[in-house]
């Protein structure tokens, strides 16, 4: 018999055996805390998401007009897979946020046995997650368009180079919002709208597209059109003409010749505003006003053609107390959708302040280089082509860009 043990304590198949016996239990609980790691591991990065999505869509939701409860809510719908019930604050008492009135903090928790570790705890665990969200800044923009159709917003093709030294930005929501095409080169940053941006290597070096972002509200909405009174001439200046003109009323005008313009607001009563090639036009704080004085719903707004071969060398007014201040083209938002409005750059044309055409499809043309300063552009639509070049520069404060915002995560 001891000798038949001794055998035994020798034999290694026996001691293998015996070991692994003693380190199932270790191997086990190992395993099972090493499930129970993953688990709580996911369910809080769903939690922590859930929340992220949540604060994000009660931002949205207060500024498209829904409550931040029903906007929570909604979201949950669609982006949580756990079973939790969130808590929102607005605004947030955290600092820096707690004067800020757009800032939503949402807080959930979640609670659910693990499968191992319940054995040797006495009390269900509970994971908690919260999200600050709100309105931040996304910069500054030199053009927007205010197209809230599915449609392209801003489009750069043929052999166009733009460099605004700002940005631009689309209300569009479509898939391509705005795009680069062909030869162009666009420099404008940040790139914005509300849809989806292609990547292109047109846009330039170190461009930031955001989209999905916040609709841009109407820039000159507050701006409303005067309404035209008494007698409007027509002007049509013929080549090798040589004349002044004054503010006031015109029912059109059509310039071949050269004009100097005094200072002043130029209203168009139901005609267009075409420059022809030939043309040498200049005036010193100006702004010329398309509408008409007729109250009919919709009245015939005349449009702007500027025509290549033309000089020249427009500024909008620079004064705090004149209604369109920094406004040099402005056409009335009862114009027909979708008009098209053509200008057409050359190296003697040089523009200073802004063109809105809320319903008007601007297209920037043209075959040489054009100067612009604090140069501005709110249209429904905007296209940058042929082989026209801009270098847009505003060295001083005269005219405000358009600032952007957008919503983002800040805690």
């Amino acid at each position: 018999m001891i000798s038949r043990l001794k055998k035994l304590v020798r034999n290694v198949d026996g001691n293998a055996l015996m070991i692994a016996a003693a380190s199932m239990p270790l191997m086990m609980g190992a395993a099972g805390l090493g499930v129970d790691a993953i688990q709580w591991a996911l369910w809080k990065r769903q939690l922590q998401r859930t929340a992220d999505s949540a604060a994000i869509a009660a931002v949205y939701g207060a500024i498209g007009g829904q409550t931040r409860a029903a906007a929570v809510a909604r979201d949950l719908i669609h982006n949580s897979h756990l079973d939790t019930t969130p808590t929102i604050t607005y605004p947030t008492p955290l600092a820096p946020y707690a004067t800020d009135a757009n800032a939503v903090r949402v807080q959930m928790t979640y609670s659910r046995q693990l499968s191992f570790s319940s054995y040797f705890m006495s009390s269900v665990p509970v994971i908690t997650a919260n999200a600050t969200a709100t309105v931040v800044p996304s910069g500054d923009y030199c053009v927007v368009s205010l197209e809230t159709e599915a449609v392209t917003g801003i489009n750069a093709t043929g052999s166009t180079r733009v460099n605004l030294g700002c940005g631009m930005v689309t209300n569009s929501p479509d898939d391509q919002a705005a795009v680069a095409t062909g030869n162009s080169s666009v420099t404008a940053n940040p790139m914005a709208a509300v849809g989806q941006i292609p990547a292109s290597d047109n846009w330039g070096a170190g461009t930031v597209l955001q989209p999905f972002t916040l609709a841009q509200a109407d820039p000159f909405a507050s701006v409303a059109a005067p309404v035209p009174s008494g007698t409007c001439s027509n002007v049509n200046i013929g080549p090798q003409e040589d004349t002044t003109l004054a503010p006031g009323c015109y029912s059109g005008m059509t310039i071949k010749g050269k004009v100097v313009m005094s200072p002043g607001t130029y209203v168009i009563d139901g005609g267009d505003f075409t420059v022809n090639a030939g043309a040498d036009i200049s005036c010193a704080g100006c702004t010329f006003v398309l509408t008409n004085r007729s109250t009919a719903s919709a009245p015939t707004i005349g449009t702007i053609n500027i025509n290549a071969g033309a000089e020249l060398d427009l500024s909008a007014p620079d004064s705090s107390t004149n209604p369109f201040n920094g406004i040099l083209f402005y056409q009335d938002r009862r114009a027909a959708a979708n008009n098209d409005i053509t200008i057409n750059g050359g190296a003697n044309m040089t523009l200073k302040g802004a063109v809105y055409l809320p319903r008007a499809n601007l297209k920037m043309d043209g075959n040489a280089s054009m100067t612009t300063t604090c140069f501005l552009i709110a249209a429904k639509r905007v296209t940058f082509t042929g082989n026209s070049s801009i270098d847009n520069n505003c060295p001083s404060t005269w005219l405000d860009r358009f600032k952007g915002r957008r919503v983002r995560l800040v805690g």
